[in-house]
């Protein structure tokens, strides 16, 4: 930017709207949906969809449940036309569904319209012609009522062939396109001049569609504009006030959603976003922000990894991976306190079973999309003791205690600073394998034997064979009180190494007659530092005196 170069822009001017109500409004339903992918987001796609993509999006559209859909502009492009024809004459349009066509107000336009739509059971036609002062100034070089005349003159038509093709139900969407440039007496009276020249009734109402063509303004202002217009159209209840709002600021979500507070009762939208310039709102984001404020959404995303294969096959473009609900990493945590918080909200989520979502920086549960838990937790530089200690757990079992989370979190973090690339679990495993259970230093453990002793309740007696880092076997017999006791002194004897037990834990691995069990052991060195193992075995014992060993191996 150069300097001063802000000064040739304006402010947008806020709406004068006395005692507003839309801030104090909860949205507690889902609005009517209408994808536009077919037609808004297929018109922004540097390579539009083919007959064989078209059908693909389509068919994915009826499968999440959407009502309304637009198919397309069949009087600009024969491939739209044919595409109309192709859902119609081969009965692939649901009952409980109706299609939408694009058309300008031009005569030949909508007559061509009429033609593509002719035989579907129902069927809106959505009307559109631009009132903006920049348009009308610019472009069509019209007066405000030359505008209405032209919008009212298409109405007039459409009335007609409705009339003269009475074996579908004509429904009218008009839609003051540019309606954030345009001045809002302007628009409501094109908009209440259309309205009386269809003449709706509350049994058949027609649909009056709110665009931000351009977002202009921020989406408190929209809001604004959209209870402005619901309280001043005439025969509002019989008009479906619809909004259609475009990204070009950032907020098309947010302008949605406070526009359903001022009372629009019907969204049209994309499926992630897709359409001119920054794109559209995104239906896929509209939706399940209103799933997870306890609403509804009346649209299947119960397979969301599916649907985005879908869309990105159709549109050829690729999801950003931090899109809202969407993306890859958006319920992956890669910093250590909030892998931390994940981790501990997840385990009191299932231990307390919990009817209520609550879980830190997860607003979603993933598995009501198709996601995972185990996509939550990544690991790199940034993260700490608890992503790790969630990847072994819920990967391959192993539930270290909190102490040797501690000391297993810096081998992994030594990998991550040499690497500076996310750690996969697998190189986790590997890790831990080589580090407690598949050690390369110390002794190997041939054989173990204990008996009790007689006379006595705990004491026990231990045979041992170990094998040095040579080769060498050694073997010895030693006494204590437990397996364990006994283990350890004979190592104590064998190294001449003193060190005392300090933590033990296990648990099972899994369940059946061939479960193994995994024990952890740490034992404190002459100098106070601390050492943990880990054992595996389908018997217990036998884990136990393989931690044991393994803590030793790597205390010397």
């Amino acid at each position: 930017m150069t300097t001063g170069s802000h000064s040739k822009y304006t402010p947008y001017t806020p709406v004068s709207i006395q005692d507003r109500k839309w801030p104090d409004v909860n949205i507690n339903k889902a609005p009517i949906w209408c994808a536009v992918d077919l037609r808004d987001g297929n018109q922004a796609l540097i390579n539009p969809m083919n007959h064989e993509r078209k059908m693909k999006m389509y068919n994915l559209l009826l499968s999440m449940g959407f009502k309304e859909i637009e198919i397309g502009f069949p009087s600009a492009s024969q491939i739209e036309f044919d595409f109309a024809r192709h859902i119609i004459e081969n009965d692939l349009i649901p009952d409980d569904v109706t299609p939408q066509a694009l058309v300008q107000s031009r005569a030949h336009l909508i007559e061509k319209t009429f033609e593509s739509m002719k035989g579907a059971k129902r069927a809106i036609v959505h009307l559109y012609n631009s009132t903006s002062v920049a348009q009308r100034r610019d472009v069509f070089q019209m007066d405000p009522d030359g505008i209405s005349k032209l919008a009212c003159e298409g109405v007039a038509l459409i009335k007609k062939l409705a009339e003269e093709n009475p074996e579908t139900e004509w429904v009218l969407e008009y839609s003051p396109e540019s309606f954030t440039g345009t001045e809002l007496e302007v628009a409501a009276d094109i908009c209440n001049a259309v309205i009386e020249t269809w003449q709706p009734t509350p049994d058949n109402k027609m649909i009056i569609n709110l665009p931000s063509t351009v977002e202009m303004s921020t989406p408190n202002i929209y809001a604004d504009q959209i209870e402005w217009m619901s309280r001043n159209l005439v025969r509002r209840d019989s008009v479906t006030l619809s909004v259609h709002t475009h990204n070009d600021r950032g907020g098309a979500i947010a302008s949605t959603e406070l526009a359903i507070m001022a009372g629009a009762q019907r969204v049209e939208g994309t499926l992630l976003g897709n359409g001119e310039r920054t794109g559209n709102a995104d239906l896929v984001t509209l939706a399940l922000n209103l799933f997870t404020q306890g609403v509804d959404p009346e649209l299947d995303f119960s397979d969301l990894p599916g649907i985005i294969k879908t869309i990105e096959e159709c549109n050829q473009i690729p999801t950003h991976v931090r899109h809202p609900y969407a993306g890859e990493l958006v319920f992956t945590a890669l910093s250590g306190s909030h892998q931390d918080a994940i981790k501990k909200g997840l385990d009191a989520y299932k231990k307390e079973k919990r009817n209520h979502w609550d879980i830190p920086y997860l607003p979603l549960d993933p598995n009501d999309i198709g996601r995972t838990y185990e996509t939550a937790i990544r690991i790199n530089s940034q993260s700490g003791k608890s992503g790790i200690a969630y990847i072994l757990e819920q990967e391959f079992g192993f539930k270290l205690p909190k102490a040797m989370q501690i000391e297993f979190a810096r081998s992994i973090q030594r990998l991550a600073d040499k690497t500076a690339k996310e750690i996969l679990a697998n190189q986790i495993w590997d890790v831990f394998s080589k580090e407690y259970l598949d050690q390369d230093i110390g002794y190997k453990l041939e054989s173990f034997n204990y008996e009790n002793l007689m006379g006595t309740d705990d004491k026990v007696k231990c045979v041992a064979k170990l094998i040095d880092q040579s080769g060498k076997k050694i073997e010895f017999t030693s006494e204590g009180n437990g397996p364990i006791n006994a283990f350890a002194e004979g190592l104590r004897q064998i190294t001449d190494t003193d060190f005392k037990l300090s933590n033990y834990e296990e648990h099972t691995l899994s369940t059946g007659s061939g479960a193994e069990a995994a024990a952890y052991i740490s034992l404190i060195a002459q100098d106070g530092t601390e050492f943990y193992g880990a054992g595996v075995h389908s018997n217990i014992t036998r884990a136990s005196i393989k931690a044991l060993l393994s803590a030793f191996n790597r205390l010397q």
